[in-house]
């Protein structure tokens, strides 16, 4: 289901891809803006989690350099039957945590430093189990995907307005093709963040109660999102990035106004407390 999931991602964004070309620059743009997506297809399931990790100055973590969030880890793979991802922790006071990686072979989990200076060991527990559901559905494929494509989304929706600019300031009149180009600009970066929504939303809450089911124990993620949500709306992640914000377990970006929250990637707390509570009642 994950795999189909991607497969389709990565059709529907090559689609809005060639669009935008074709207004840009017509039948060659649309084929330039083919041979574009086929190679980001390409670069964002190889090279994604890298380029991610690199972003947040996420440095890898063995046994022995931090054996208590190894362990836990180690723990949680091997009670999920997968294999054991690469660990790292991100030097950022800012609590949160994200996994990344194209497939549960070729995975990694990282958590800030304010994560784990917080959390209880049962709460690390809780937010590294939802992480690891994330690598068990293959979510992490597709929010890396996504990931990589919201920016280059981004990016042609800058070069759709400053093509549009261009033939107005050479020919000095708006053709059809121009509010084309405008309308293209407008609503590149918006589907871009709809993309992410939509993706983000729902396997947060799977993910969420993936976590309850691996601990036993909904609980200690419960009580960890009540701390991340607290933290949240006070501090911002230094590194945050709009195109990587649907990754973390929680939006990186603290306290949101009005019209982010149309857009915001991640599920409210509340929601997400609300909906393990009454896992937790169904199974206890």
């Amino acid at each position: 289901m994950g795999r189909g999931k991607t497969i389709l991602l990565m059709c529907v964004l090559m689609l809005i891809f060639m669009y935008v070309g074709n207004l840009v620059g017509g039948e060659s743009g649309m084929k330039t803006a083919f041979l574009m997506a086929c190679g980001l297809n390409f670069f964002s399931y190889f090279f994604s989690d890298k380029l991610v990790l690199k972003q947040y100055a996420a440095q890898e973590v063995t046994m022995n350099t931090a054996p208590q969030l190894y362990m836990i880890v180690k723990r949680l793979a091997d009670r999920a039957g997968l294999p054991m991802p690469k660990v790292y922790i991100i030097p950022e006071q800012a609590p949160n945590a994200f996994a990344t990686g194209r497939n549960p072979s070729h995975a990694a989990v990282a958590a800030t430093q304010g994560l784990l200076n917080l959390m209880t060991e049962e709460e690390v527990e809780g937010v590294l189990a939802h992480e690891m559901s994330h690598v068990r559905h293959y979510d992490i494929l597709i929010g890396s995907i996504a990931a990589v494509f919201a920016g280059a989304i981004a990016m042609l929706g800058n070069m759709a307005r400053y093509q549009n600019n261009s033939r107005q300031y050479s020919d000095g009149r708006r053709s059809n093709n121009g509010i084309a180009l405008l309308c293209g600009a407008i609503l590149m970066p918006i589907a871009g963040s709809i993309i992410q929504m939509t993706i983000s939303r729902t396997r947060e809450y799977a993910a969420d109660e993936g976590s309850a089911r691996l601990t036993g124990h909904p609980e200690w993620l419960i009580n960890a999102l009540a701390k991340l949500e607290n933290y949240s709306q006070q501090y911002q992640m230094q590194r945050a990035s709009s195109n990587t914000a649907h990754l973390f377990i929680v939006d990186p970006f603290g306290k949101l106004s009005v019209i982010t929250k149309l857009f915001r990637t991640h599920p409210t707390t509340e929601d997400r407390i609300a909906r393990l509570k009454k896992f937790q009642k169904g199974i206890s």
